[in-house]
């Protein structure tokens, strides 16, 4: 029987196995399902009749040949399928491939529209960005994000109980973001306007892995589709930001003043539709940002642990508390949250059976400052809300999500240094780490919902 240590490095080398046939684009994570369950397949076989688990993965991957073979193979026994032509042919270019493209594009063309429609509609009720902000900051998120699920849905072929999901999960936002009578100046807009993208953006990830979701490599992929999306849609931010400004000025240029247009059509319907069409980008031109990717993680990495050393190094030196109000905990939140985007990217783009390096050094000091940073920003909050000021919307999301930065930074913490050890697989930190989506989820959900009655909607 396999060990649980001999069982992390096999389903390491099935996930190096993956990651290098999801390269072929002939291939889609689907058939990629397929074939792995046949290897594994083969796997338990050999294993059952004595070889280690190392050697039957071996003699398993050069029984099923080359890869270039087996997808020939496979569109041979899979002949209704519509990547068969594609396979046969050789042909990139070929009209079945077109027509497929073409279809990605229209989908993301109707949805992207969608989007920008769909931020027009509360001006037909009376509602302005200029008159009310809290409006659109609570539902600029329910807008967008809808149009990108069903886009992703559409694309995964998602099954109809899934959809129904989809829809459910959405609805509730709707409600929670718009059923509790909240003034426009309460707490509980800031907390909901921060929490709700958070919640959406996770079921936007369920339509991501539509009917695989059990599975922490899909979970995985949805993480680096964040990460690939996020830059994507910056890169289209700042072009935007451009196109903007030369709009306003190439105008004003010959006495017409566009600022009503760029404020109320330009920017919003952009800003929408690009959420879509980033969407549409990262699933198209993966090899694009798979090469960027790895880079910037490798950048920001030494630069993000040198700032928080030297934070941690400030606090020390000049013995100053940390001050835990609203804007602060927002920034201190967020700079443990890019902590652990970066720590979670980096493990989508590395090469699970690699040994441990210098870069996971780093990484664990990384984490390690953020952690002790987490510990400072906890300490206050509790110190405050114990003590003096008491409890408010803020200060307690503030103490539930530092909560569980705490426990996940904690144990990645931990994870990272037995990896480096080599106690521990590669495999165990992922599993870890796509395993505590829901928890970020459901938190997330409970804050939309809970918190305006519990705090008798302040």
């Amino acid at each position: 029987m396999t060990t649980p240590d001999g069982q992390e490095e096999l389903e390491a080398q099935f996930a190096q196995w993956r990651q290098y046939v999801l390269r072929r684009r002939v291939l889609q994570p689907s058939d990629a399902d397929e074939l792995e369950d046949h290897l594994r397949g083969s796997v338990d076989e050999l294993v059952a009749v004595g070889l280690s688990p190392d050697e039957a993965f071996l003699v398993a991957v050069k029984r099923m040949g080359g890869l270039d073979e087996l997808s020939r193979e496979f569109a041979r026994e899979h002949s209704e399928r519509l990547w068969k032509q594609l396979v046969l042919t050789a042909d990139t270019g070929s009209p079945v491939a077109d027509r497929r493209s073409r279809r990605d594009l229209w989908a993301m063309v109707a949805c992207a529209a969608g989007a920008a429609a769909s931020v027009k509609v509360p001006a037909l009720f009376g509602l302005s960005f200029e008159h009310d902000g809290s409006f659109y900051a609570r539902n600029l998120t329910l807008l967008a994000l809808p149009w990108l699920a069903a886009f992703l849905a559409w694309r995964r072929r998602a099954r109809r109980p899934v959809i129904a999901i989809l829809v459910a999960l959405f609805a509730l936002g709707a409600v929670a973001a718009n059923a509790y009578p909240l003034a426009d100046k309460s707490q509980s807009v800031v907390v909901t306007s921060i929490h709700l993208p958070i919640a959406l953006w996770l079921v936007v990830g369920l339509a991501y892995v539509a009917d695989d979701w059990r599975s922490f490599r899909r979970r995985m992929d949805f993480i680096r589709f964040t990460g690939e999306w996020f830059i994507y849609f910056v890169l289209m931010a700042l072009g935007g930001g451009v196109l903007a400004a030369l709009l306003f000025n190439t105008f004003r240029a010959i006495g017409i003043l566009p600022d009503e247009f760029t404020s109320n059509w330009l920017l919003p319907c952009g800003a929408t539709a690009a959420v879509v069409v980033a969407g549409w980008l990262v699933e198209a031109k993966q090899s694009v940002v798979e090469n960027i990717a790895p880079v910037l993680t490798r950048l920001f990495t030494p630069l993000f642990t040198a700032a928080l050393l030297a934070f941690l190094v400030a606090v020390v030196w000049t013995s100053h508390g940390i001050d835990v109000e609203r804007e602060a905990l927002i920034l201190f939140d967020l700079l443990l949250v890019v902590v652990l985007g970066l720590l979670l990217y980096s493990l989508s783009a590395r090469d699970p059976l690699a040994p441990p390096g210098p870069f996971d050094k780093l990484q664990l000091a990384l984490v390690v400052s953020a952690l002790a940073i987490d510990v400072l920003v906890l300490v206050d909050i509790t110190g405050r809300i114990t003590d003096e000021y008491g409890s408010t919307p803020n200060r307690a999301a503030a103490l539930g999500e530092n909560v569980i930065l705490l426990v996940n930074l904690a144990w990645s913490a931990w994870l990272l240094l037995t990896f480096i050890r080599r106690r521990t697989s590669f495999a165990a930190l992922e599993r870890w780490q796509t395993g505590y989506l829901p928890v970020y989820a459901a938190w997330a959900w409970i804050v939309v919902l809970a918190f305006p009655p519990l705090f008798g909607y302040v």
